[in-house]
């Protein structure tokens, strides 16, 4: 459980070595947290999605107190349209493109060959100057470029033909991240409404379920900036609200559903950083250098939202379950896993 939850908090904030050094970005000045955010978008949203689904394998809801205990994994594919952005020199007021693709990766994208260049505003008609590498993607290095969130749930029956749904990752605490997450899922059977059609093989429920979690990362150990107290912090909200019906047969069941996601996250750098400028002139002849430092310097927000649906199978082996199914929307995803249910 606990390589588990450590997977799952480190997953955003540190895909690989290739995209920790995020800081330099700071350089951008008051650029910065637009292109911190085209760069880490598809992540941020990935996420969002992947957490919306797994939550069940059949519309049938259990008996009273029956449960069931699921290992699955959600893979969120980011489009081939979100693993890059287009740099738009209008879109900021420092930065100019100085080589390399205008077309650059996202950190789900590939590897990088753009430099950034920084001009701003001096004194006596001087410049402030920089350049930025800008970080490659981890895009390569995951199957499907996807977002993956594992995860343990459990269900168990209530009353009035309802089942109740946990993901609970408990709080945890080491020296580069620490976070926790909570998950709540409802689902109530319908069938029992329409008389003798709850003994068809058919069941159809209304589902909604809700996680949130939140995640700090310290950069202090990887950043390539001086300073103190660098870190990042990750905070998600994740909810779903869906349709869902089955075929359920002793030995495989058919499940789709037609519903909405909906999430939001927050990304926080925080902590001083410390860096130099070259100064140029108007003829670009360097006249010395400055120190600057900046506090808390990012506080970004992002938003996925849609309809979406999902065809799925179960394979049943008596108390043992196998499945795996596949959603539509903006970022189509991907579960698959296996369930120890028992009615």
């Amino acid at each position: 459980m606990k390589k588990l939850t450590l997977l799952i908090l480190t997953l955003v904030l540190s895909y690989s070595t290739k995209a920790q050094n995020l800081d330099v970005l700071l350089l951008a000045s008051d650029d910065a947290s637009l292109l911190f955010q085209n760069y880490m978008t598809p992540v941020m949203n990935g996420m969002s999605y992947s957490l919306n689904d797994g939550w069940y394998t059949t519309a049938k809801t259990h008996k009273k107190l029956g449960f069931d205990l699921t290992i699955n994994v959600s893979t969120a594919i980011v489009p081939k349209s979100s693993r890059t952005f287009l740099f738009n020199t209008a879109d900021y007021q420092y930065l100019s493109l100085e080589s390399g693709n205008s077309e650059i990766q996202t950190v789900m994208g590939g590897n990088n060959n753009s430099k950034i260049g920084v001009r701003i505003p001096y004194e006596n008609g001087n410049y402030k100057v920089a350049e930025i590498n800008m970080p490659d993607g981890v895009g390569g290095d995951l199957p499907l470029n996807a977002v993956p969130s594992p995860m343990i749930q459990a269900s168990v029956g209530m009353p009035f033909k309802t089942d109740i749904s946990l993901r609970i990752l408990p709080k945890i605490n080491t020296n580069d991240v620490d976070g926790s997450m909570f998950g709540i899922g409802i689902k109530h059977d319908l069938m029992q409404y329409f008389g003798p059609l709850d003994k068809l093989p058919l069941n159809v429920a209304l589902f909604a379920g809700y996680t949130t979690m939140t995640s700090t990362y310290n950069l202090q150990k990887v950043s390539t900036l001086a300073g103190n107290n660098q870190e990042a912090t990750f905070k998600l909200n994740a909810f779903t609200i869906q349709a869902v019906a089955s075929l359920d047969f002793p030995i495989i069941t058919l499940f789709g559903s037609v519903g909405y996601d909906k999430g939001n996250s927050t990304l926080k750098i925080k902590g001083s950083y410390n860096w130099n400028y070259d100064i140029k002139d108007s003829n670009n002849n360097v006249v010395g250098t400055i120190a600057e430092s900046v506090t808390d310097p990012i506080n970004m927000d992002f938003n996925a939202n849609g309809v979406r649906g999902t065809l799925g199978a179960r394979f049943n082996l008596g108390f043992f379950k196998i499945y795996g199914d596949y959603t539509l929307k903006e970022y189509n995803t991907v579960s698959a896993g296996i369930a120890f249910s028992f009615r």
